[in-house]
Formats: C-alpha cells, structure tokens, sequence
C-alpha cells in the first residue's frame, strides 16, 4: 500500500489597526474546532493520498492589537493538537498576514517558528495569506508555501486555500521542498487604493497566471496592510517553485511592473470630506446612494462606535437616510428596556473609541428589536431623518442578507451609509452611486497623516521621491 501523507490544518489569523484604542480581548475571538474548520475550505477535494486534519482556527473581527494572554491561549491549544495528533507531514495554515500582538512584532513569523518547533523539520508548512498581509523575511523562511488572495473586494477565499492545499500536495508527491522568492517594496497603501476590479491592480493581479510558468508554480502580490506601526507594512511579491533562478527572475520582474505603476494607485470611488459626500448624495439621482464611513471601517479595523458620520447627516437635515451601523450595546439596552414604538434620549457612540470621537445626544424612536449573529441584540432606531441601526457587537454590513436579517431593504433608501472602506460584491450592483468619506477614526484613508514610529523609510507615498530597485531575498 502506498503512503498516505497526513496533513493538520489550523492557525490563527486577524487584521490588526495598531492605531486602534481597542484591543482584542479573549471575548472578541472565534475558535472552529475540528471538523468546523472544514466550513472554511468548501473546495478542499478528498485525495487518495493525502489525509487532512481539521484541528483549530481562530480569528476575530478586524480590530486593535490582540492581548498577549489572548493570543498565547490560542496558540498553546493550537500547538497542543498538533501534538496530540501527530506526527504530520504537513501544516496547511489559515492566515491573514496582518496579526498585531501587544508586545510582538511580526506575530505571524512567531506563530510559524511555534508550529515549526512541534511538528520538526521536515513536515512542510504551507499558507493562504489575504493580499492585504504584510509578508517579512521570517515569514517566508518559516514557510514552504505562501500563497495569496488574489481579488479585492475578496471574491476568492476559497479557491486560494484550496490553491494552498494543491501546492502542498504538489510538494509532497514529488518530494520537494519548493524553492521560494521575496521582494518587499518600499510601498504601502490604503487596500481602496488597490482594488483589483480597476487599474493598475487589475493588470498587475492579471500578469499572476502569464508568470507562473516552467519553474515557477505560484507567485503572488500582496499589497499589504498599512493601518500597522511595524517594520514589516508593505507590498510584497513571494514566488516559488523548483527552480530558484526562475522564481527570483519572475519576483523581481512583478515587483518592478507594481513599482513603476505605483503614482497611478488611487480610490476606487469617488472620495471627499464627510460633508462633501453628504451633499453628493442628497443631490444625486437615481438612488440609493452609498456613503462609506471609511475611517472607521470595521473591516479594515475599525471601532465601529465613532458617530462623526451620523452627526453630519443630521446637521445636513438628511431624510430616507439608512445608517449601519453603529457598535452601543449600552444604548441597545436601553431601546430593549423602553420597548418597541418608546422615544427615547440617547448618548450614542464614542464609547468605544473616545479619541475620535464624543458620544452624540440623539432623541430617537424604537421601530424594533433584533438579534442576528453578527450584530448580537440590535435596535432600529428613528432619529429625525434617519433609520439608524444600534448593535452590541462590533460588526459591518457587507451584504444584502445583512440588513434583510434585521427586516431592513437597503435598496429602499435614498442614502446607505455603511462602515466599510470600498463596497464588498454584493452591494456593488445595488449602489447607484458609491462615495468613499475621510471620516474620523482610526483608519484614516489619508495614510501620511497616520503618526508611524516603526515603519521601514523610505517608502512611497510617504517618502514620494525616493528612488528603488528591487531585489529578491531567495531560499532555494
């Protein structure tokens, strides 16, 4: 009987502001456990040779920097069923890229060497990485495989863990441990500048599958995540196959393509203050009208409790204006104690994150009471002109069953004003218009306003007439 590889999947993974006043506390995660896990991996195929473990994931809505205790937690019971179960021939990791734990840089290289200690030396460890991941060079030491999404808004987590799993397959069956490259780019940027449905991201995203070829099997572009004060923030290029020199030449080549293309980055929308956005959308037809309340967007980090947004639409006397949401569980409490069709007084916001942000004296009426998974106990409020949506957890509406679980049609709106940065897939064909707001919080858009005390310079566009030319760091 042939060999049959035995290989464990797990890891933990995040998105992590470091300018965020909030940090993620042991309530704030979510663990999947054994055969959970496999929820995450819809397109793994079952292969004659090769047997995978479920064993533990664990990640948390984007957030601050997660607590050490927090993060040691997970990582003991992580490593403690990579021994249980063992041994492994391989590790197929499910991670972000953008893990920020108190007291340690570079989480994700730490969390590699943890593995890499238990499962030995010659178990091969391969990773799915989101394309807004900050990669290091300990990071691709630490690894065999990396591979990275290859679309924003994210239209791909499947298909690239199951890419993951294939090129680990790949590597066992024909005994190699794959030679890989890295090029890290003096370039950071908000993720809204890099959306892959418009260029230059849609041709550089386009040259991947024209530079995998004789030698190379995967290569990948991360543009990185820029709302973290460390060393490692920025784009990346990591390629790898069976021949080194092939692997660095089409590192190097992908690399110089984003590099020269770099003054060319800019926001998928249409950007302005607050203010000029809600005055865009009051005057525009047809409707609805989509605001992004981008400096406090939960999916890149943000709080979700800075009511700057809610405040200005209000002062602008907005109507049939649709508001979601905004993180109080305080207040939600109140709306459940007043009951249904109550007027209440109400200080909302501000909470959460104080810095950007004081709690906001509304009057508001209770349409009704809701629960649903991602939101926790919610309220729907009326406040003058606007519906507004009060949750107790911190959470972003990303899709149209997002506001249908909660009795809400956001298509029946003049306005939408949503904690996102660029509008996820679902709500693209139902904006008439999409609008990007530099609102407060801690995700500022305008990146060389954000105060960095760790980041590597020179680099663009803080540094915007530096000179570069690439280089590859390669493990053959």
């Amino acid at each position: 009987m042939s060999r049959r590889w035995r290989v464990a999947i797990c890891g933990i993974a995040s998105e992590s502001c470091t300018f965020s006043p909030l940090d993620i506390a042991m309530s704030d995660t979510h663990a999947l456990v054994g055969a959970q896990v496999l929820q995450r991996h819809p397109l793994l195929q079952s292969e004659p040779d090769v047997e995978f473990v479920p064993l533990l994931r664990v990640d948390a809505v984007p957030g601050g920097r997660w607590q050490a205790d927090v993060y040691q937690h997970h990582l003991d019971a992580m490593l403690a069923a990579l021994r249980d179960n063992g041994p492994w021939d391989g590790v197929l990791l499910d991670l972000h890229g953008a893990l920020y734990v108190v007291g340690r840089e570079d989480a994700e290289a730490h969390q590699l060497a943890a593995v890499r200690a238990v499962v030995g030396p010659d178990a091969l460890l391969a990773a799915s990485y989101d394309l807004h991941g900050n990669v290091s060079e300990a990071d691709v030491a630490g690894l065999d495989i990396l591979t990275a999404l290859r679309t924003a808004p994210h239209a791909d987590y499947a298909e690239t863990r199951a890419r993951a799993a294939q090129l680990l397959i790949r590597a066992l069956r024909e005994g190699v441990r794959p030679a890989r490259a890295l090029v890290r780019l003096p370039l950071t940027l908000p993720g809204e500048c890099a959306m892959t449905l418009v260029e230059p991201a849609q041709s550089l995203y386009a040259r991947i599958p024209i530079t995998i070829g004789p030698g190379v099997w995967d290569a990948s572009l991360l543009v990185g995540y820029t709302w973290a004060d460390e060393p490692r923030v920025g784009a990346s290029v990591v390629t790898l196959g069976d021949d080194a020199v092939a692997c660095e030449r089409a590192a190097l080549a992908l690399a110089a393509a984003c590099w020269a293309v770099r003054q060319q980055f800019q926001f998928g929308q249409q950007t302005g203050t607050v203010d000029e956005c809600i005055t865009w959308a009051l005057a525009e037809q047809p409707t609805p009208v989509f605001i992004s309340d981008a400096g406090d967007n939960v999916t890149g980090g943000g709080v979700g409790d800075v009511p700057c947004v809610l405040e200005r639409l209000l002062a602008h006397g907005a109507s049939d204006t649709l508001y979601a949401s905004l993180t109080d569980a305080p207040a939600v409490a109140a709306c459940q104690a007043a009951g249904v069709g109550a007027t209440l007084a109400l200080q909302v916001g501000g909470k959460l994150d104080p810095i950007h942000g004081a709690p906001l004296a509304i009057e508001a009426r209770v349409l009704a009471l809701r629960h649903a998974a991602f939101t926790g106990a919610a309220t729907i409020v009326q406040v003058q002109g606007v519906t507004l949506v009060l949750t107790s957890e911190r959470c972003a509406f990303t899709e149209r069953n997002d506001f249908a679980v909660l009795g809400l049609d956001s298509r029946a709106y003049r306005i939408v004003v949503v904690k996102l940065g660029y509008l996820h897939d679902e709500l693209q064909p139902i904006a008439a218009r999409s609008l990007l707001a530099f609102s407060a919080g801690c995700l500022n858009p305008d990146i060389t306003k954000l105060r960095f005390e760790r980041l590597r310079r020179p680099i663009y566009p803080l540094d915007p007439d530096m000179a570069w030319q690439p280089s590859a760091t390669v493990w053959a």
